[in-house]
């Protein structure tokens, strides 16, 4: 406010003012946000100043939009520069400030007056038994699922490696990492000379942590009295040297520690070994030295384990349950999601209860909502999990606990993600990097602390979305309600409770029914609002006028079609950076200007039905992701739209060739997004404008353009050297093109050619950083022979899908030679009724083959037949892919 306004007298002062108290408060405020345990009275002035903070920028926000935003063109400055002349403006500006001024004097008196410093530093913290405890010693024969991981784990351990092995188990919170690990050192530990099994805590006091290991070792008591960590580790690996050890360390967390740890174990060619367990894979990779074959990544339960587990507590036998509980269970089930923790937990809970009715089981099963940790048996469950959140960094949790706005089981795009982030401001653009970059390491950050689980992914890499484990969304949304971060609303009484106490709701999630009911009312609460997300059909949506302060808006849901949504309103949203609308049967109502959006950043419209799309969204200053609606062409002046980083057009065909030209002056822009009919001219035009996008990086292009347009694309002589991926989905291309093989950051190619030759194959076989390739071969005849894949080409090629619409091209149109693709793990081919039962020549080449995806388009008879001939020609593959 100061920088940008420093002509009015008074305000750069009252700002530097605000900003050296409130950069003290944040200092404390980031204080007590790292400690497990607070005072009641620290408590209450964190939370009161946490909900001033947002106050004053709600304030804030209001004192920029009356100055007409620091975005606004030039003459509307001018003209509102010779407003504030007026001096009823200057007394209101200067009494706005004050107001902000005594709030923080007033929050800092409060800290001084009730000594909130003294409670922080003399906060005792209570020493609980530590939650892991009951794992190390669980009997094996009380657990379910365990016995091929703990078989898979010995023979990894036992080969005839003679140095130093450190194996690692990774996973989340919860899946039984210690139990394994116990199971796998009560197995072995007879080997060894000496052993040790030692829990690390978060953070750890690594003289004591290492004075405890000495005598789990069995050193002498006098060799105890070195305090020093150095001297300690000395110690340890003098004594380690001259014996054949197996140490377990227990739920490692960060790098750091095994820095320190990992200097007590000596490279001597003894056959020690050492188990780490952690939830995090960066440590996991780390500790085992980049070695993948060292690294066991843990997975829930399937289906089946995760019944008998739960049976065999609850009544004793892992096939016997009433049928009464059936349904019930399979709920309950349903919520633990293959988490042994939870199985167990709550198993426990059921078979302790002397009442065995319905009802009771129905009870357990509400109470595992966001507050399931208040019932006493489920706390240690929960305090668990909650080690995982307590070890985030401050800048990752505001990011972990806005996936509260998602419902259950919601496929998340990493990349919507990361913009709602980049919204709200919880990412700062610190020290000149891209900001895109920034948002995805955090994104991959939480991935790598198993606190969000990856649902697909591109090859081996990048992880496009995720899920989050029903528990770990119970935690986020406790700890939502608990900081009046989100509030989730799934009915009209969650709207009435917030409203009957006054709550003033920060961020909104409305997960209703399609049955919700509910009277129109005007919630004075809503006013504060700075999120709303809507999933699912109401017939009850807060109006936007509501929403003053708002800067993320979503909705996703499949109404009837013929369904309205009136946006119409949005033009008046001056805060709003992201909106996103998923709703194909609606009609949706936009307003004829949004000028005055001066922060919008983020407009994905996905409907095949929009009135009154804006023309003049060519002037927002800072938008940077696009998506059109079908029907609606690239928006007339689109070249002057230059801070575009992404576009999505569902139908390029509707544009004038004056704005596709224009497309090439977007130099900013990363992603292109195309679909619809085009003429030649278009194509022509297209590929013009893509040559001048230096900067791109993803090219997908959906269209229905006959071969000879096809024809131009073979001459495109200036490709985007930096594009990682294309997928040309429905140009049916006669061969792959030759500029093709120019394109050395190609990650994902998808292509439809009509045939496949042995010199395509090795155009696209020489690319070095090709993880991911999808060919749709059409009309090829048995005496075209087969396309060659030779040694030495697909060096670093994780994903394979050959599909063909005739006979068994999917499985003659390749043939692979040893030494071909060292890293393909997937290969998907595709087969219909005329497979005569040919398979792929050389696939036992493929050595590091771990699945086969076979589409079958054939009756079930020839399915049985296909599933019979892969499965057992993967019996002669090195690692006996599965089949699906």
């Amino acid at each position: 406010m100061g920088d940008e306004y420093t002509k009015l007298i008074g305000v750069r002062r009252q700002a530097s003012f605000l900003k050296d108290e409130l950069s003290t408060i944040k200092a404390l405020l980031e204080k007590l946000e790292l400690m497990d345990e607070l005072d009641p009275l620290a408590k209450n002035w964190r939370d009161h100043v946490r909900e001033m903070s947002y106050d004053m920028e709600n304030c804030i926000d209001d004192f920029m939009r009356d100055l007409g935003g620091a975005d606004a063109k030039k003459g509307f400055i001018r003209k509102t520069a010779k407003r504030l002349k007026t001096l009823r403006k200057r007394h209101h500006i200067a009494h706005r400030m004050e107001e902000l001024k005594v709030l923080a004097l007033e929050a800092n008196e409060r800290r001084m007056r009730y000594k909130i410093d003294d409670c922080i530093n003399s906060t005792s913290r209570i020493v609980l038994v530590d939650p892991r405890m009951s794992a190390i010693y669980k009997e094996a024969a009380g657990l379910v699922g365990i016995d091929g991981p703990k078989k898979e784990l010995v023979s990894c351990l036992a080969d005839t490696q003679e140095n130093l092995k450190v194996v690692a188990i990774v996973g989340f919170g919860g899946l039984g990492k210690t139990t394994l690990a116990k199971q796998v050192y009560d197995e072995i530990g007879g080997q060894f000379s000496c052993k040790a099994f030692i829990s690390i805590s978060q953070r750890p006091d690594m003289a004591s942590l290492l004075s405890g290991l000495q005598l789990k070792l069995g050193m002498k008591e006098e060799s105890s009295h070195a305090r020093e960590v150095q001297d300690i580790v000395g110690c340890l690996r003098e004594h380690l040297t001259h014996k054949r050890y197996l140490v377990v360390i227990d739920d490692l967390w960060d790098q750091s520690t095994w820095n320190i740890m990992g200097c007590i174990f000596p490279e001597v060619d003894n056959a020690s070994r050492v188990i780490v367990t952690t939830r995090v894979d960066g440590v996991a990779i780390w500790a085992c030295h980049s070695d993948p074959e060292c690294v066991y990544r843990m997975r829930p339960l399937k289906e089946q384990d995760s019944r008998k587990l739960f049976f065999k507590r609850v009544f004793g036998s892992e096939y016997d349950c009433p049928p009464q509980f059936k349904v019930v269970s399979s709920e309950i089930l349903k919520k633990c999601g293959g988490l042994p923790l939870a199985i167990i937990t709550i198993a426990s809970l059921l078979a302790s209860r002397q009442a065995r009715s319905k009802d009771e089981w129905e009870s357990i099963r509400i109470s595992l909502g966001a507050k399931f940790a208040a019932t006493p048996t489920l706390k240690e469950m929960r305090s668990i999990l909650n080690l995982s959140y307590m070890h985030l960094p401050l800048h990752l949790r505001p990011c972990l606990l806005y996936l509260g706005m998602y419902p259950e089981d919601h496929e998340i795009l990493m990349r919507d993600l990361v913009l709602q982030w980049v919204a709200e401001g919880f990412v700062s653009n610190t020290h000149g990097s891209d900001m895109e970059d920034v948002v995805k390491s955090y994104f991959n950050e939480l991935i790598n602390r198993s606190m969000i689980q990856p649902e697909k992914s591109i090859g081996d890499e990048a992880v496009v979305s995720c899920k989050v484990h029903d528990m770990m969304l119970d935690l986020i949304v406790s700890k939502c309600e608990e900081e009046n971060f989100i509030s989730v609303a799934c009915n009209w009484e969650d709207f009435a409770r917030m409203h009957a106490f006054e709550h003033k709701v920060r961020r909104l999630s409305l997960n209703p029914s399609c049955n919700d009911v509910a009277p129109r009312v005007t919630h004075a609460s809503m006013s504060q609002v700075r999120s709303f997300s809507q999933f699912g059909e109401s017939k009850y949506t807060p109006p936007l006028s509501l929403f003053k302060h708002l800067r993320v808006l979503v909705y996703e849901f499949s109404y009837k079609k013929g369904t309205t949504l009136d946006l119409t309103h949005i033009g008046q949203l001056f805060q709003l950076r992201y909106l996103k609308v998923v709703a194909f049967q609606c009609i949706v109502h936009l307003p004829t200007e949004i000028l005055e959006l001066v922060h919008l950043e983020t407009l994905q419209i996905a409907s095949r039905s929009v009135q009154n799309f804006p023309s003049d969204i060519v002037f927002l200053p800072r938008l940077s992701q696009l998506t059109l609606p079908k029907g609606i062409g690239l928006p007339q002046g689109i070249k002057s739209m230059k801070s575009l980083r992404a576009l999505n057009c569902f139908d390029i065909g509707k544009s004038s060739l004056e704005d596709i030209d224009g497309l090439g002056k977007l130099t900013n822009l990363r992603i292109l997004v195309f679909l619809g009919k085009v003429t030649v001219e278009v194509v022509d035009a297209l590929l013009c404008s893509i040559g001048k996008l230096y900067e791109l990086r993803l090219l997908i292009v959906h269209g229905e353009p006959s071969k000879h347009y096809c024809d131009l694309i073979y001459s495109f002589s200036n490709p985007p050297l930096l594009i990682k991926k294309i997928y040309l989905r429905g140009w049916l291309l006669k061969r792959i093109p030759n500029w093709i093989g120019n394109l050395h950051y190609l990650g994902s190619l998808s292509l439809s050619v009509e045939r496949l030759s042995t010199e395509e194959v090795n155009v696209v076989g020489k690319l070095p950083s090709l993880v991911e390739l999808c060919l749709w071969v059409t009309h090829i005849t048995e005496d075209s022979g087969a396309a060659i894949a030779c040694t030495g080409l697909f060096p670093i090629l994780v994903d394979l899908r050959l599909f063909s619409e005739d006979g068994d091209d999917a499985t003659i149109c390749m043939e692979f030679e040893a030494g071909v693709m060292p890293n393909l793990r997937l290969l998907g081919l595709e087969i219909c009724d005329k497979w005569g039962g040919a398979m792929p020549l050389g696939m036992e080449h493929l050595l590091a083959l771990e699945h086969i995806h076979i589409g079958v388009r054939s009756s079930i008879h020839k399915r049985r037949d296909v599933e019979t001939a892969f499965r057992t020609a993967a019996d002669v593959f090195p690692k006996r892919p599965s089949i699906t």
